[in-house]
């Protein structure tokens, strides 16, 4: 099987869950909101929700703010992503658990929930499936677990999904925030969603593309890390303990800060991020698998290459990442490489 054939193969562990995704018809409304990008300024977003901000007295489709700031397990100040979230929001945000709106079931952390688990979610944050959702990340962080929210809504076919390009700007520019507990939110029927497979790469998906490294006619889809230079070498070790760090063969190493300005958190330019791309030998006109640790940062890749043009409708994150990765691979297959 051609690897061009293989990035779009269903997961066949889970098939329901890659059927074809239902096409919703949205509620139409005026957004002040762009229709050609997925990152916003704190500026547009502030714009929009004084255009369509959440009200109890209405139904009409609004703007939500959706956190989804995550901590990695081994945050040396032992963060929390909802203890952040009470410390300083934006007002009526909804704060999204990547560790409760998941696959709780699987031995890998916050693999994608089942449709019906996110429609739960949903419900319980009275999103609408025509409402508009602004996910954001903590001001600590600018950009880091917040991508990872918006694909997971882009994923399950949410019409509208928006990335706020960050809150760390949105807190210095001095736009509103609050303080306390998340609110109570009205339940919405939010309908049954099914998950779009053509987004999202399996193990054996990734493990046929590693294999097929070097060999010849088979160099189409391309492997790139978020993780950190030491723990793509292998010579960091990984933050959950036992995990074997190194790579995937043929994987290319760009970790998150070289996406991100070094003052803002925020996004380098279009223009700055295919520079980047340029300079690793991406190939803009060929698939791409993004993977990280656990698939939370490999989307900040995905996003930086929507937003440089790169593998439009080519682009797949591997969800279980590199926690799945060395967990699973056995060692006579010489499937983790490690390099000075």
């Amino acid at each position: 099987m051609a690897t061009t054939t293989l990035l779009f193969r269903r997961n066949l562990l889970r098939p329901s869950a890659f059927a074809k995704p239902t096409t919703y018809r949205a509620t139409r409304f005026q957004s002040t909101l762009p229709h050609d990008r997925t990152l916003i300024t704190p500026a547009e977003l502030d714009a929009a929700l004084k255009s369509n901000a959440p009200s109890k007295l209405s139904t009409a489709p609004k703007t939500v703010p959706v956190c989804g700031t995550w901590f990695l397990p081994n945050d040396p100040q032992k963060r929390n992503g909802y203890e952040v979230f009470k410390k300083a929001h934006i007002h009526n945000a909804r704060f999204f658990d990547l560790d409760k709106v998941a696959d709780t079931s699987s031995p890998y952390p916050h693999m994608l929930p089942s449709p019906e688990v996110f429609q739960e979610a949903m419900c319980d944050l009275g999103i609408n499936r025509d409402d508009t959702v602004v996910v954001y990340d903590s001001a600590e962080l600018g950009i880091f677990s917040a991508p990872r929210v918006a694909w997971t809504f882009k994923v399950f076919g949410h019409p509208a999904v928006y990335l706020l390009n960050n809150f760390k700007l949105w807190v210095e520019q001095g736009y509103a925030v609050e303080g306390g507990e998340q609110g109570k939110f009205e339940r919405t029927q939010y309908p049954t969603p099914q998950l779009d497979g053509s987004r999202v790469s399996g193990f054996e998906d990734v493990r046929n593309v590693a294999f097929d490294h070097n060999k010849e006619g088979r160099e189409d889809v391309q492997i790139l890390d978020a993780r950190p230079g030491g723990r793509f070498k292998g010579t960091d070790p990984e933050p959950r303990p036992g995990l074997s760090s190194g790579h995937m063969p043929g994987a290319v190493s760009i970790p998150v800060p070289e996406l991100l300005d070094p003052e803002t958190k925020a996004y380098l330019s279009p223009e700055q991020l295919r520079k980047v791309f340029e300079q690793k030998g991406v190939d803009p006109n060929k698939p791409v698998i993004s993977s990280c640790g656990t698939g939370v940062t490999a989307t900040v890749i995905d996003t930086a290459l929507a937003e440089a043009g790169y593998g439009d409708g080519v682009r797949q994150v591997y969800d279980g990442s590199w926690t799945e990765w060395a967990q699973r691979v056995q060692a006579s297959e010489n499937l983790i490489v490690k390099s000075e």
